[in-house]
């Protein structure tokens, strides 16, 4: 009964906080008071609803026509990962973003009517993970591939996988004053063919970098019949994945100085000249990791391993350091430097099997 009372929201008063929590394959948002857990609202995002509206009509229908996928209607979503908007690396509350998993699309939600106003995909990808990610000030939106494929969607036999196959990360360009994501300003990096993750961008100290986890750099893809590995356990066999360090205004940079290739509509800075500008590093990061977080301070980026029994806490300070100077330990099979691990991190906390999100209060 007290634990009821604490929570008892009356009728009236509002709830402190909102959770936006993602539909998953219902492929839209809840909306839940905070401490009433009270559904509040549910926003129609990637699925059509009837009982509501969304997707019928001259208004929303058109939201679905925007992000057609190979000439398809979408109609359905695997929904992940809601953010909000930010200002100097604060939450705004303006604006959420949030993705679609299996058909890589990005949405935009106005929170002054709690409504979906945009739907952006690019045919580049096929799939995505670590979206819908916002920069300090929210000047870009990250949305990175899941799965490497073929850029464009063709078909490439899977013994080619380590030639054809690539992963992806897409910087949407949104324009805070219209409320709407820009393709055409919008541009992509080509990365190697391992599973690109979560991501965050840093700030403060550590403004104008982009990490993003990946895990599979075995770059397994099954083959039972052919007498390999499961991908889940091929894809577990090495201590080490990588975290992607990206000098993402460098990266910025060098799109709007036209050093892009278009690809399946989209501008795509290509992997070599991420590797000759400086723009991307690689650093360990222990057995597939799932998050990426940047501490609130800037300073440090925190790393769950889903198979590891630690948070690893990244300085930043240390690795641009690392950077200037120079100092790698080698490079991977596609040419991009790598730091080294020791000189790279604080330190490890050891909290138990399976860590996946991290988060800070304040």
């Amino acid at each position: 009964m007290l634990a009821a009372a604490k929570t008892y929201m009356p009728s009236g008063r509002k709830d402190e906080y909102y959770l936006f929590a993602s539909g998953g394959h219902g492929g839209q948002v809840l909306v839940i008071g905070l401490p009433s857990m009270r559904i509040l609202k549910v926003i129609g995002v990637f699925t059509p609803e009837p009982w509501q509206g969304y997707g019928y009509g001259d208004q929303t229908n058109e939201l679905f026509e925007a992000s057609r996928r190979y000439g398809r209607k979408m109609t359905w979503g695997d929904m992940h990962h809601p953010n909000l908007s930010e200002t100097d690396g604060n939450y705004d509350g303006q604006f959420l973003f949030v993705n679609d998993k299996a058909n890589p699309r990005v949405a935009v939600i106005s929170l002054k009517d709690f409504a979906t106003v945009q739907l952006v995909t690019s045919e580049l990808l096929a799939s995505d993970h670590g979206a819908a990610f916002c920069s300090p000030n929210t000047e870009y939106v990250a949305e990175t591939s899941q799965y490497p494929a073929p850029f464009g969607g063709g078909y490439v036999p899977l013994e080619q996988f380590n030639e054809k196959y690539r992963g992806g990360a897409i910087l949407w360009k949104f324009d805070r004053q219209a409320g709407r994501i820009v393709p055409e300003q919008s541009f992509a990096l080509e990365l190697p063919p391992y599973c690109q993750d979560l991501a965050d961008f840093g700030k403060k100290t550590s403004d104008g970098w982009l990490f993003i986890n990946s895990f599979n750099t075995e770059r397994s893809y099954g083959g039972n019949l052919e007498g390999k590995p499961s991908m889940e356990s091929g894809a577990s066999q090495n201590d080490m994945d990588y975290l992607h360090v990206i000098n993402w205004r460098k990266a910025e940079a060098l799109a709007k100085a036209g050093k892009t290739e278009l690809i399946a509509g989209m501008r795509v800075i290509r992997l070599q000249t991420l590797i000759d500008e400086g723009v991307l590093f690689f650093v360990g990061e222990p057995k597939s990791p799932h998050g990426c977080d940047v501490t609130p301070d800037g300073n440090d980026v925190v790393v769950g391993g889903k198979l590891d029994t630690h948070c690893t806490v990244y300085s930043v300070e240390n690795m641009k350091a690392l950077i200037d100077s120079k100092t790698f330990d080698g490079k991977d099979a596609y040419g991009v430097p790598i730091l080294p691990y020791g000189k790279a991190i604080r330190g490890q906390c050891q909290i138990g099997l399976g860590p996946l999100h991290t988060v800070f209060d304040d």
